[in-house]
């Protein structure tokens, strides 16, 4: 009960930020830029009869686009989220009105990371559900295994999440929001060097992806959905190239290995910050 508290607590202060209004008005602005840019793409590739393959080429691209842009922006808002959710109101003084109640320091961690997490994954939802019904109402085109790659998208924007709790009991904020960002550009470089290793063929290439997957297992989230989003007829045909899809996905475990990642990522907070001096 004292975790559902803190959740709800989290989720009132993101009220009162006004950080949900913003996530609304911004997330109509993103739908509306790319249903506009959707609906003239399609519009001059059916008028041409090119075949189902050429037609659904750059219909998938333009959702794969679309989608890579939405995890960004659930990576982006995981780290702005939590970023001085625990540093912030350390440095403030304020985290002393919770930690003097009866409650335990596990609860606050945790009830913090649920009320966030639950956010996130409600802007995913909502999101990647929205700009996929965009494009089936247009195109009548919808995408395969969708609500895995949903899935996984919030999957990684937890990761970030976690993350950033995590330097929250250590840094200050501004401190936690460069190294965690830093992070992610690390990740998101180690995904490409793994995509073109495999495109290349080149073993020590892909190696070092997975090895910085293990790590930080966030961009891996994203080409395991892109990967599974693509037809598989188009991947046959040599048509998924594409800067937002995946020539070669992780492996299935990767999912149950970033869920585990997430866990002990947690543990390591909760007992950070039961050592921290208050």
């Amino acid at each position: 009960m004292s975790v559902l508290k803190i959740a709800r607590i989290t989720l009132d202060e993101a009220r009162m930020r006004k950080i949900v209004w913003a996530i609304v008005l911004l997330g109509l602005a993103f739908l509306v830029i790319f249903g506009v840019g959707f609906y003239f793409m399609y519009r001059d590739v059916s008028r041409f009869n090119q075949g189902v393959a050429r037609v659904l080429e750059p219909v998938n691209f333009f959702v794969l686009a679309g989608l890579y842009g939405v995890n960004f922006l659930v990576v982006v808002l995981a780290l702005l989220m939590s970023v001085d959710t625990i540093a912030g109101e350390v440095a403030s003084g304020t985290i002393q009105t919770l930690v003097t109640k009866p409650l335990r320091r596990w609860e606050v961690v945790v009830g913090k990371w649920l009320g966030l997490g639950l956010l996130l994954a409600a802007f995913t939802v909502v999101l990647s559900g929205s700009l996929t019904g965009l494009v089936a109402i247009m195109s009548g085109y919808i995408p395969a295994n969708l609500p895995q790659a949903v899935g996984l998208m919030v999957l990684e924007g937890l990761v970030v999440l976690s993350l950033s709790l995590l330097g929250g009991t250590r840094l200050p904020a501004l401190a936690n929001g460069v190294v965690i960002f830093m992070f992610y550009g690390l990740a998101f470089i180690a995904g490409w060097i793994e995509q073109i290793g495999s495109y290349l063929q080149n073993e020590a290439a892909v190696n070092i992806g997975i090895i910085v997957s293990l790590f930080l297992p966030i961009e891996a989230m994203w080409k395991r959905a892109a990967y599974i989003l693509q037809p598989p007829f188009l991947r046959e045909l040599g048509f998924d190239a594409s800067p937002f899809g995946a020539a070669s996905a992780p492996s299935p475990l990767m999912v149950w290995y970033a869920a585990g990642y997430i866990i002990l990522v947690m543990l390591l907070a909760i007992r950070s910050f039961n050592r921290r001096d208050l």
